[in-house]
C-alpha cells in the first residue's frame, strides 16, 4: 500500500481477524500521522463480543496500532495479541482466591 487516499479508503467496512482466524471486528475508520503520512491506527467497531464484551461498552470500538497489522487483503489478519486478552482474563479468574 504506498498511502494513495484511494487505497486507505477501501480498508474502512473491512472485517479484521487475527493470525488464528477468530473474528475481531471491522474498520471503521482510520489513524493517520499526516507529518509521516503515515497509517498508525484501525479504528474498529462491530467488536467480536467474546473477546471485548467485559473491556469495551456496548457501542463502542476500539483502536488498534497499525503495527499489529500482518497482511491486508480481502480481510485484515492482525497479531493475535488480540485473544491474549480473553486468556488473561480467564487466568485472572482462575487466580482469585475467596
Amino acid at each position: 500500500m504506498d498511502g494513495t487516499p484511494e487505497e486507505l479508503t477501501t480498508l474502512v467496512g473491512r472485517e479484521v481477524y487475527s493470525n488464528n482466524g477468530v473474528f475481531v471486528g471491522e474498520v471503521e475508520d482510520i489513524r493517520l500521522d499526516l507529518d509521516r503520512q503515515t497509517v498508525t491506527g484501525l479504528a474498529l467497531g462491530r467488536l467480536n463480543d467474546e473477546l471485548f464484551g467485559t473491556r469495551i461498552d456496548p457501542g463502542k470500538g476500539v483502536l488498534l496500532p497499525y503495527r499489529w497489522v500482518r497482511a491486508v487483503g480481502d480481510v485484515i489478519l492482525v497479531n493475535d495479541v488480540i485473544e491474549r486478552l480473553k486468556h488473561s482474563d480467564e487466568e485472572e479468574e482462575s487466580t482469585v482466591v475467596a
